[in-house]
C-alpha cells in the first residue's frame, strides 16, 4: 500500500517552499497546494504542485482522498500587516474562513496530524520585551488577529476530534537556502533584512527606518530574527514529534535573543561591503520597541536546536539570492 502523503498549503511561497524541500530531500512525499497569488512554480522542489486554493472544500477533498492524506502542514495565509489594516475582510476571508474549510474537510478525511503556521503577531505589543507561549494574545491588526482565530478553531477541534497538532508561532524570518535553490521571492516585502538586501543591490534606493527614540540600546527596535532554514527544520521536528504520538503543543519559534534595526543594517554594511542608504523616520503606530521569543519550549519538546544562529550567515544568504533575482527575471 502507498505511504500517505503530506499536504502543504502555501507550499510554493518564501516558508513552505522551504519547508517543501526538506520534506522531499528526505524522501517523503508530499502534495502542495497553492494559488500562486504569492508563490512561485519554480519554488517547488520534488514535490507535485497543485494549482488552487485552500479555501475551495471540493479540490482539497479530492486532494486528501487522492494521495491519502494524513498530515497538514498550513502556511496558505496573506502577511502584509499594512495591508491588514487596510484590507481587514481579506485577511479574514483567506487566513481565517479559508482555514475553517481546510479544517472541516480534513476532519472528514480523517487527518490525524496539522501543523500550523502562525506568528508572534498574536501576542500584539507584549508588556515585556520577550513572549512566552503563556503571554497575553492581543494582536493589534487583523493579520494577527486573523491568525488567532485559526488557532482557535484548530484547538477546539483538537479536542473535540482524535488531530493533534502542532501551532508554531514565528518570529521575525529571514534569509534564503543557503544552497541558492530557493529564497524569498515576495514581491512588495516588509521584512527589514529582505528590504535591506533589495537595497543593497539597487532594488530599492534607500531603507527606512522608522522610530530612532525606543527605549532599547541605540534607540531602533529590536526583533528576534530566525534563519528560514532553523524555522523549516522547526517543522519536521514537529511532523515527528506528532508521528512518534506526541499531543497538541504551541511553540514559539525564535533564538531567544534580538537585534536592533542598526544592528541588521550594520550587518548588511558588512557583509555587502559597501554601505546601503538609510533615512530615518518617525515611529509607525503599533511597533513594539522589542520583540524576543522565550524559545526553551521548543528545544524541550522537539528537541529543535538552531544552526543558523548568525546575524551575518543570515544576511549574506539574504544577500546571495538577491543578487541571484537581480540576475533574472523572477518567474511566477
Amino acid at each position: 500500500m502507498a505511504e500517505n502523503s503530506i499536504l502543504v498549503t502555501g507550499g510554493a511561497g518564501y516558508i513552505g517552499s522551504h519547508v517543501v524541500r526538506m520534506l522531499t530531500d528526505a524522501g517523503r512525499p508530499v502534495v502542495v497546494l497553492d494559488n500562486l497569488s504569492t508563490g512561485f512554480r519554480d519554488a517547488v522542489l520534488g514535490a507535485e504542485l497543485v494549482e488552487g486554493d485552500t479555501g475551495d472544500p471540493e479540490l482539497v477533498s479530492r486532494l486528501l482522498d487522492e494521495h491519502r492524506v494524513d498530515t497538514i502542514l498550513h502556511f496558505a495565509a496573506h502577511t502584509i500587516v499594512p495591508e491588514s489594516v487596510e484590507k481587514p475582510l481579506k485577511y479574514y476571508g483567506n487566513n481565517t474562513c479559508s482555514t475553517r474549510s481546510l479544517l472541516e474537510c480534513a476532519s472528514r478525511a480523517g487527518v490525524k496530524h496539522f501543523i500550523f503556521s502562525s506568528t508572534a503577531a498574536v501576542y500584539g505589543i507584549p508588556e515585556g520585551e520577550s513572549c512566552t507561549e503563556d503571554s497575553p494574545l492581543a494582536p493589534i491588526n487583523p493579520y494577527g488577529t486573523s491568525k488567532l482565530m485559526s488557532e482557535m478553531m484548530l484547538r477546539d477541534l483538537g479536542k473535540a476530534t482524535d488531530m493533534r497538532h502542532v501551532i508554531l508561532r514565528y518570529f521575525n524570518v529571514a534569509g534564503s537556502d543557503p544552497e541558492g535553490r530557493i529564497g524569498q521571492s515576495t514581491e512588495k516585502a516588509t521584512l527589514l533584512i529582505k528590504v535591506a538586501a533589495e537595497v543593497a543591490v539597487g532594488k530599492r534606493e534607500q531603507l527606512y527606518v522608522f522610530g530612532t527614540d525606543y527605549p532599547t540600546p541605540d534607540g531602533t527596535g529590536v526583533r528576534d530574527y530566525i534563519h528560514v532554514d532553523d524555522l523549516a527544520d522547526a517543522h519536521i521536528k514537529a511532523l515527528d514529534y506528532l508521528q512518534r504520538g506526541g499531543e497538541s503543543v504551541t511553540l514559539n519559534c525564535g533564538y531567544g535573543h534580538g537585534y536592533s534595526v542598526r544592528e541588521v543594517i550594520d550587518a548588511v554594511n558588512r557583509v555587502n561591503g559597501t554601505p546601503i542608504k538609510v533615512k530615518e523616520e518617525a515611529r509607525r503606530a503599533g511597533d513594539p520597541p522589542a520583540l524576543i521569543a522565550r524559545a526553551t519550549r521548543i528545544r524541550e519538546v522537539l528537541g529543535w536546536e538552531p544552526r543558523h544562529d548568525d546575524l551575518d550567515f543570515i544576511v549574506k544568504t539574504s544577500l546571495d539570492w538577491e543578487r541571484k533575482l537581480a540576475k533574472r527575471e523572477p518567474t511566477p
